[in-house]
């Protein structure tokens, strides 16, 4: 008599095994070495808090594309009109997007990236994660440029003092911004790799693209606390202005400019490497867990070193932080 074997389910024990992940920056397939991972991102984060020169990146980079695009010196040139002022702000914006913040950009798109394989698919998919951090980063933009053209001309950042010690109000202002932010990064980079609960693993259950919203919240913050001279100079204008509506439109198109440059560096990413990135990420699933950790550590380590950490150095209020000479 021949029996027939049933073929039995999978035990709850079996189930469990298998990675399950809960949000876009959690897939569940953690590397093996996550403790790695996390020091190669905070010691990453922390060289580059080291080495890098806001001088450069401000003046060199960003000042000469703005002074190129617009095709005087922005800094110089008073803001005459709002025109003139929407277009300062949009060229802002673009002269502003290379700052270490947006690393974090291209970790929270490397989920989203890795999972198309024809070119139109890498196309959709590269945009994609640009239109949602656009939905988080606009509102917040359009809020605090609302506050602005109210209030802006009584806020710490409208001030132009230079302070030789201590900490002024547009410091400290910078430091709750800016420290706040970090930590948040950090927390979202020890999360991708499984070492601290999801903090998306609820809403992203209806909301699966909240992650990516709530990541252009941050990326729009940094206006808040942002001390980079040409943002200053729109900001003045805006609070100056004392309309609300006028402030509301130059900041949302300064992050408009902002994520123009972020399209563009997604676009390049996703075809000049021909598919070659997707297929590295599919080869090993852990990868895109290992690529979204390292650059929120990287950022949210630097953030609240550079923003926190060594201006208090920089203000003698703590002994040392290292730095290089050209830094």
């Amino acid at each position: 008599m021949t029996q027939t074997r049933v073929a039995r389910a999978p035990s709850p024990t079996q189930q469990d095994r298998q990675p399950q992940g809960t949000s876009l920056f959690v897939t569940g397939q953690f590397p093996r070495r996550r403790w790695l991972v996390i020091l190669l991102g905070l010691l990453g984060g922390f060289a580059l808090t080291v080495v890098w020169s806001a001088q450069f990146v401000d003046q060199t980079i960003g000042d000469n594309v703005a002074n190129t695009l617009l095709g005087r010196d922005a800094k110089e040139t008073p803001i005459a009109g709002v025109v003139a002022g929407i277009l300062f702000a949009f060229v802002s914006g673009i002269a502003g997007t290379f700052t270490a913040c947006n690393i974090a950009a291209f970790g929270a798109a490397a989920p989203m990236v890795s999972g198309a394989t024809t070119r139109r698919g890498r196309f959709l998919r590269t945009l994609q994660p640009v239109g949602w951090l656009a939905v988080g980063i606009i509102p917040v933009t359009a809020v605090y440029g609302a506050i602005v053209g109210l209030v802006g001309t009584r806020m710490p950042q409208f001030s132009t003092a230079s302070n030789t010690a201590g900490l002024s109000p547009r410091n400290i202002q910078s430091m709750v911004v800016f420290g706040a932010v970090g930590l948040i990064m950090v927390y979202i980079g020890l999360s991708a790799v499984g070492i601290v609960p999801d903090p998306f693993a609820k809403i992203s259950k209806r909301f699966p693209n909240a992650p990516m919203v709530f990541m252009g919240m941050l990326i729009g913050a940094f206006l808040i606390g942002r001390p980079f001279a040409l943002f200053r100079q729109m900001f003045r204008d805006a609070a100056e202005s004392g309309n609300p509506l006028y402030g509301a439109a130059a900041f949302t198109l300064q992050s408009l400019g902002n994520i123009l440059i972020l399209a563009l560096l997604f676009l390049i990413l996703a075809y000049g490497t021909g598919g070659r990135l997707q297929r590295w990420f599919a080869a090993k699933p852990s990868r895109v867990a290992t690529a979204t950790a390292i650059a929120f550590l990287v950022a949210g380590a630097f953030t609240f070193l550079y923003w926190d950490v060594r201006v208090l150095a920089r203000r003698d209020i703590i002994p040392f932080y290292p730095a290089a000479p050209w830094s």
